[in-house]
């Protein structure tokens, strides 16, 4: 409390001397006062995250543009129409059109201009699960690539018929390779269960032969993908993170 008091004095007293010692006021132009004037808040977070979506980002050695490698969206669809037609005992052909809206609102600003439009590819487990004579629980898990974008003020897309081809065919080819090469095999325990299954990596996120996310099947059942951050491992269809961390620990022994 001494300590506090002295230090309050010597600062009212050093106060005192400022003011008792300070020059006479000089009347302010109005150029001054212009130019002196802060800048709103609002103009500033505007113009930093534009810049942030646009500017040239740089993953593995390839340029992008957008949304930041590893930040993610959450979206609600409105009531959509969903059709499929049997084609072969195992083959269906699906049709799905819907309106999705954002949880919470885009930052004024952000992210791509009114009327651009991609094209996705999607790899994907459906898990379906009868809950009466007529409804369904329907859980969708995998990956979306992108093959093609179509800027707002252009007429054509990022890329023809054949290259998106080519990227498709890329993609797959890797994905082929990895199912017919190295996957980890899961054998443990948790919560007096056992539970055995594998893990396939996804591709595009393997380093130095370390995959930070992979495809999860245990007991028959597939869970999602499972993925490494910051503060540990996570999946979005598993509740029990002490269930995602037994995973997690046994992809980590493995590569060690």
């Amino acid at each position: 409390m001494a300590r506090f008091f002295h230090s309050f004095v010597n600062k009212t007293n050093i106060m005192a001397t400022i003011l008792t010692h300070r020059k006479p006021a000089v009347k302010e132009t109005a150029a001054a006062k212009k130019r002196n004037q802060p800048v709103p808040k609002e103009g500033l977070v505007k113009k930093d995250i534009s810049a942030s979506y646009n500017h040239y980002k740089q993953f593995e050695g390839k340029q992008y543009t957008g949304m930041q490698v590893g930040r993610s969206h959450k979206w609600y669809y409105d009531k959509g129409e969903w059709k499929e037609t049997k084609i072969t005992p195992d083959l269906w052909r699906i049709f799905y059109s819907v309106t999705k809206r954002r949880a919470g609102k885009a930052p004024e600003g952000s992210g791509a201009k009114v009327g651009t439009a991609y094209h996705w590819y999607i790899l994907a487990h459906q898990r379906v699960q009868k809950l009466n004579a007529n409804d369904y629980s329907t859980t969708l898990m995998g990956l979306k690539y992108k093959l093609a974008h179509k800027r707002a003020d252009k007429d054509k897309w990022s890329a023809k018929a054949p290259t998106m081809r080519n990227h498709l065919i890329g993609f797959l080819k890797d994905w082929i390779n990895q199912l017919e090469g190295e996957v980890i095999s899961f054998d443990f325990e948790y919560g007096e269960k056992v539970y055995k299954g594998e893990g396939v990596p996804v591709p595009e996120t393997c380093e130095n032969g370390i995959c930070s996310q992979l495809d999860i099947t245990l007991n028959e059942e597939t869970l999602g993908i499972i993925r490494l951050g910051k503060s540990g491992w996570k999946m979005d269809n598993i509740k029990d993170q002490k269930f995602v961390d037994a995973i997690g620990n046994e992809i980590t022994q493995y590569y060690q």
